[in-house]
């Protein structure tokens, strides 16, 4: 089975082109260095809005067969920051951990970290995970929840990813 990631980038601006998207190539970046295992990166640049968001995360999910997604934007209180209420749509559990984890790790570095709303969840064999928008929070947020995504990959049914012990330690009960 071959390890399949959509990185979907959620933001106004970037998907109009007023900017250059940053925040989802910084995830790919992050994990290239975390993963040994080989793996296919599909990407996604939708407007913050819910029918684009749910359409990018099922589509990707349902037909690109994506192990796990992970979006970058659209996590704040802003009117138009809707990602967490997309992933919730289109989810058939929640994860609720993982969020929590990403915002008291980001409270060690801004304190306005609690005004993030990041979630996680899972559709059907894939795992979500909403990131924030920023580059270096996008690092500090994996960092802190990656190690369980490998054995929850595992769980739902997805490849073993193998990941390089000098980035990460993904855990998986009885050390394997």
């Amino acid at each position: 089975m071959n390890l399949r990631i959509g990185i979907v980038t959620v933001s106004d601006r970037a998907s109009q082109g007023v900017y250059e998207d940053r925040s989802g190539p910084a995830i790919e970046e992050t994990l290239r260095a975390y993963l040994r295992s080989e793996w296919e990166a599909v990407t996604r640049l939708v407007p913050d809005d819910p029918p684009s968001i749910e359409a990018a995360l099922c589509a990707l999910a349902d037909e690109e067969q994506c192990h796990l997604i992970v979006t970058t934007g659209g996590t704040g209180p802003a009117l138009r920051d809707v990602t967490p209420e997309a992933t919730e749509a289109v989810c058939e559990k929640m994860l609720p951990g993982f969020g929590e984890l990403m915002r008291s790790v980001s409270l060690q570095y801004v304190p306005t970290a609690i005004l993030s709303r990041q979630t996680a969840g899972i559709r059907g064999r894939c795992l979500i995970i909403n990131l924030p928008g920023k580059p270096k929070a996008i690092r500090q947020c994996l960092d802190a929840v990656f190690p369980a995504v490998p054995y929850c990959v595992e769980l739902i049914g997805g490849p073993v990813m193998q990941c390089d012990p000098a980035e990460v330690n993904a855990f998986r009960p009885g050390g394997g």
